[in-house]
């Protein structure tokens, strides 16, 4: 009898894990059909990112007039790292920062939080549906401009690429769960749209997105070595350089997941305190 109820247990928790998944499933499929109706938004972003992409090329090539070798990178290797780094950018666009501060503009979010799904896992749905789009819209053509315009961003050790790919989610999950921290501060100030364009900037610089770290002076690239922003951009993009050995490499991924997993708690903690006060107060 006992071992009845188990199975109908564990049957009934099965059933209700695949409702959920297909509730964010569902959101993830409209959120692609939603983004890929506004086409200005897509060509605007291109132009901006190619912009940026070509000029920071250039540059490096006439930082490297007379050098073949800087820091261990050459300047094929820089350029490869500008190209690859315009596309990451795509995959590290995230919108649960302005979702936060309208739901607690409009003053919903005590609403939103009543629904029978997850506030934040229904933002996090909406940011992956938004990537998936950009990746067809935004992604391959920003690659295909570099690849014309610039070189072919061969990865200099394909052997790596099971290693790019988990890095690549990790700083994406990183990058999400320092948005939706910041997002939270909207319960403080109400409106945060000016602080989050500050704070997209800053950890763009931060994170060697277009300026590596290892070009900083030691002891500016020793503080920010030990921040999780340069496990965000860098640390993908210097797996796909090959810069340093897989030994190397392997430290920074075991670096970066431990940068997740405090992240991860302190969202926990921050969504679990904000949710009680919301609850209690009403929004």
């Amino acid at each position: 009898m006992s071992r009845h109820f188990a199975n109908e247990n564990t049957e009934t928790k099965s059933k209700w894990k695949r409702t959920e998944m297909k509730k964010y499933l569902y959101i993830i499929k409209t959120q692609i059909i939603k983004s890929m109706t506004y086409e200005f938004n897509v060509y605007g972003n291109i132009i901006m990112q190619t912009i940026i992409m070509i000029t920071s090329a250039y540059f490096w090539r006439a930082l490297y007039t007379g050098r073949s070798v800087v820091n261990g990178v050459d300047v094929g290797s820089m350029q490869t790292y500008i190209i690859i780094s315009s596309a990451l950018s795509v995959l590290l666009i995230t919108n649960v920062e302005r979702r936060i501060g309208r739901s607690v503009e409009k003053g919903s979010v005590a609403t939103d939080m009543m629904k029978p799904i997850s506030l934040f896992g229904m933002f996090l749905a909406e940011d992956i549906g938004s990537i998936i789009a950009l990746i067809f819209q935004n992604m391959l053509p920003i690659l295909l401009i570099g690849s014309l315009m610039i070189k072919v961003p061969v990865m200099a050790d394909i052997r790596n690429l099971p290693m790019f790919v988990i890095s690549v989610v990790e700083s994406f999950l990183i990058n999400w769960l320092i948005a939706a921290l910041f997002g939270m501060m909207a319960f403080a100030t109400i409106n945060n749209n000016a602080l989050i364009q500050v704070k997209k900037h800053l950890i763009r610089l931060l994170a060697g997105s277009i300026i590596p770290i290892w070009f900083f002076p030691e002891s500016v690239s020793k503080v920010l070595s030990a921040l999780p922003f340069v496990y965000i951009y860098q640390l993908p993009l210097s797996i796909y350089i090959g810069r340093g050995d897989r030994t190397t490499m392997i430290s920074q991924m075991r670096i970066q997941f431990i940068w997740l997993v405090i992240l991860s708690a302190l969202f926990f903690y921050a969504q679990s305190r904000i949710t009680r006060k919301v609850m209690v107060q009403g929004g």
